[in-house]
């Protein structure tokens, strides 16, 4: 089995036109192209293959892009345990990559293959197709050389599909590159996400913010009280939704059937226990218990999404874009439970549930970490213009 590629597409014909033309990229089984093995990462889906494109995949195709193969991924794309995103990227085998990110999990791969990733903001790339999830919090991301990549990819997929319901009505940003002039553009560090930083973690985001500011940017700093909260409802919101998501693997409709059951009931639960795994099983039955046995905590924690949607807003209105760090170094890389899990999103899980763009950006320098630019909503391309200008500076450009 190839290191990087679950699947790798040998059947690539060469496409004459398109504004994409002769660009490889690699996608995830839960992104499906049709006729591919499309098991996003479960054995609920072993031997599926796709029916039929999905719309990114489409749009892609019909510009000119080469599907290169599918990468290995996480069950569903939860978390990132087995996952290869990015280093196709990082080895030069393809241009830019297509991945779900529902908790930070584009993010987080293209800081650890060292490449930029962007998770659009909610509803600009349409789902329809995908294996999704945590239906409101989830969205495409796209992991990329450069972001000039990384914007031409959203050239393409960004815009309605009629088909998908969860799209907001409003017309797509334009992408096309535009200028930036630091002196006009005030970003902001939030105080309590700082704070969680150990010392070494803190004084090497510092670094970076220094580089920000001589670059000329004006760099302050603003109070978020919630900005704790946003793990413990992520966690809540998107246990529940992915409870229910996953209702239709039951081994009737979807996945395989656990032989030697003596009746309905047996055959339902002993598929779904052979078709998740560990800590997959231990999400969807945390769901569960908030669906039917604690589900004003669910209520309360919808409510107190609400609130943190409209502190994102608030924020907007003080600073242009936010920077956050994106790796936790105290979370572990090979997550046992949960809150393993979860300790990985500690930077990263506010832009889902606030649906707000936010680009991951390659250190500035060696020994240094990544960090994220998160814009308010629907500024994914003020996100992406501000990327493509630290990329052009760093290189030398104007």
């Amino acid at each position: 089995m190839d290191s990087i590629f679950c699947y790798r597409n040998t059947d690539i014909p060469d496409t004459s036109s398109g504004l994409l033309q002769g660009r490889k990229i690699a996608t995830q089984p839960n992104i499906p192209v049709a006729g591919w093995p499309a098991e996003a990462g479960s054995q609920a889906l072993a031997g599926f293959k796709a029916l039929e494109d999905a719309t990114v995949v489409e749009r892609l195709m019909q510009n000119g892009v080469k599907i290169a193969g599918a990468m290995h991924m996480s069950e569903f794309g939860f978390g990132l345990a087995g996952s290869t995103a990015g280093l196709a990227i990082a080895q030069k085998a393809v241009d830019a990559e297509l991945m779900l990110d529902l908790a930070g999990e584009a993010r987080l791969a293209a800081a650890r293959a060292g490449v930029w990733g962007f998770k659009p903001g909610y509803g600009l790339v349409p789902r329809v197709g995908i294996t999704g999830l945590i239906p409101s919090m989830e969205a495409c991301g796209i992991l990329g050389k450069t972001p000039g990549d990384i914007r031409a990819v959203l050239q393409v997929v960004a815009g309605p599909d009629e088909r998908d319901f969860s799209q907001p009505d409003q017309v797509p940003p334009d992408f096309s590159s535009g200028g930036v002039d630091p002196k006009k553009i005030t970003l902001s560090v939030i105080d309590e996400a700082i704070k969680t930083l150990s010392v070494q973690d803190h004084d090497a985001f510092e670094e970076e913010i220094e580089e920000l500011k001589k670059a000329g940017f004006s760099v302050k700093t603003l109070s978020w009280p919630d900005y704790a909260l946003c793990l413990t409802v992520h966690r809540i919101i998107g246990s529940v939704e992915a409870s229910s998501c996953a209702g239709r693997y039951d081994s009737v409709r979807y996945g395989k059937r656990a032989p030697g059951a003596k009746n309905w009931n047996e055959m339902y639960l002993q598929s779904r226990g052979a078709s998740f795994g560990t800590l997959l099983k231990s999400y969807l039955i945390q769901g569960a218990f908030f669906q039917f046995e604690r589900y004003a905590a669910y209520e309360n924690a919808c409510r107190i999404r609400a609130r943190l949607v409209k502190d994102a807003e608030h924020l907007a209105t003080q600073a242009d874009v936010l920077v956050f760090p994106v790796q936790n170094a105290a979370a572990s890389d090979a997550p046992e439970t949960l809150a393993d899990l979860y300790e990985q999103f500690v930077h990263t899980a506010h832009a889902n549930i606030t649906g707000c763009p936010a680009l991951c950006v390659p250190p500035s320098a060696v020994n240094r970490p990544a960090v994220q630019l998160v814009g308010p909503k629907n500024a994914d391309a003020r996100v992406m213009a501000l990327g493509e200008h630290l990329f052009k500076q760093r290189k030398g450009g104007n």
